[in-house]
């Protein structure tokens, strides 16, 4: 399935879509690093729970990309169809959730790797994972 993902995005039928779906994936990580690191070193959450809000407010933000850009042969225009799309953005990435913050949570706990990091390593985890659900359901 990796190896596939990968192959994927240096040639064939999704190569765009992919592409740019992980242009997305950096943008929306980036924030979500930065809004951990605030949210942990700014305000004094727990990592796990500044990590829970950073990644509802990328769940939009990806969503909002996504659908302008990555998936713009299927996007969702009406009104209601963009808030049934992210509804379902949010069921996906709400499904994602519990094995990024799962990843996180061992690699900080378990391994003393520090959570900004671990974070970024569970993001790529749980990426492909989002990508195969988002592409099937939610701009299917």
């Amino acid at each position: 399935m990796i190896r596939q993902f990968l192959r994927d995005l240096q040639s064939g039928p999704l190569t765009t879509q992919l592409r740019r779906f992980v242009v997305v994936g950096i943008v929306a990580a980036a924030a979500q690093m930065v809004l951990l690191w605030a949210f942990v070193d700014r305000v004094g959450f727990h990592y796990l729970a500044g990590a829970v809000i950073a990644i509802e407010i990328t769940i939009i933000l990806s969503y909002v990309l996504n659908n302008s850009w990555t998936f713009q042969e299927t996007q969702n225009t009406g009104l209601i169809e963009y808030f049934v799309g992210l509804i379902k953005t949010n069921i996906v990435r709400g499904t994602a959730m519990p094995i990024q913050i799962g990843i996180l949570s061992i690699l900080v706990e378990l391994l003393s790797i520090p959570y900004l990091p671990a974070n970024g390593v569970a993001i790529i985890i749980s990426g492909v994972y989002r990508y195969l659900l988002e592409a099937r359901w939610t701009w299917g």
